[in-house]
């Protein structure tokens, strides 16, 4: 069964969507099998593989409705052994309309993937920057949650809540849920603020802290708009050089967790 791994945080702009697809890449690249679902209706995950939002009748929006077979809307990336389910700007209406459907709206995610969890090693869930319906979802439905986490103050308390969300949904809604780890992106070496957080961080939250930082990088910023990871556009910059040493380490805590030496 795919491990489904929820790649959150509410506030935007922290690297979110830069981290769900460059992971996808990576473990892709190592033979993984994976499927990333773009959740978020603002859709960066999708143009970022030159997969518009709603350039179809099936996307995430139309699974989660009862619109369209989960299997219809998975899409080839240019990424050997990557899918995608594709987002759509409707999404931003799911707050009210998922709970119109069914009282069990908050596993209504976890229901739709159920029946192509063999098919993956890994369901990569790129969120919103909000901690709405969606990203209930998105928790109830995941194995783990991936936390990137940019170097400024006010990250800092967005991610008290968000640890505090997270509490609350694996008393009330998933009792299995773990915290993968927490990513710090967007470092700067060169401003002393960046190193004052990550010690704050490192000192609060140790080992769930990753080791490796995914540094500010223009190469990084420019991928997205020719449709491309930063691992096809431009594998040796510090940025793909992050992520593929940031992937290894994902896939060294996935042994720890399954206890395997």
């Amino acid at each position: 069964m795919a491990k489904v791994i929820a790649v959150a945080n509410q506030k935007g702009g922290v690297g979110k969507t830069t981290t769900a697809i460059n992971l996808s890449t990576a473990l892709a690249a190592t033979g993984k099998k994976i499927l990333i679902i773009d959740l978020d209706p603002q859709g960066n995950t999708s143009t970022s593989f030159s997969i518009p939002k709603d350039n179809s009748e099936h996307n995430i929006y139309t699974v989660l409705l009862g619109k369209s077979n989960v299997t219809d809307a998975i899409e080839k990336t240019i990424i050997p052994n990557l899918s995608i389910i594709p987002a759509s700007m409707s999404l931003a209406a799911t707050e009210i309309e998922l709970s119109n459907i069914d009282d069990n709206f908050r596993f209504i995610l976890k229901k739709k993937i159920s029946s192509i969890n063999s098919k993956y090693d890994y369901i990569v869930v790129d969120c919103p920057p909000s901690l709405g319906v969606l990203t209930i979802n998105a928790l109830a439905a995941s194995s783990e949650i991936l936390i990137p986490l940019q170097c400024e103050f006010f990250a800092l308390e967005g991610l008290k809540h968000l640890i505090e969300v997270f509490n609350l949904v694996k008393k009330n809604l998933n009792s299995q849920l773990i915290i993968n780890g927490i990513v710090l992106t967007m470092y700067d070496k060169r401003n002393n603020l960046t190193e004052l957080v990550e010690q704050d961080v490192r000192q609060c939250l140790g080992d769930l802290v990753y080791n490796t930082n995914i540094p500010r990088n223009v190469r990084l910023s420019e991928a997205p708009s020719h449709g491309k990871p930063i691992l096809a556009y431009d594998i040796s910059c510090s940025g793909s050089l992050a992520y593929i040493e940031m992937s290894r380490e994902f896939l060294q805590r996935e042994k720890i967790y399954r206890g395997v030496s």
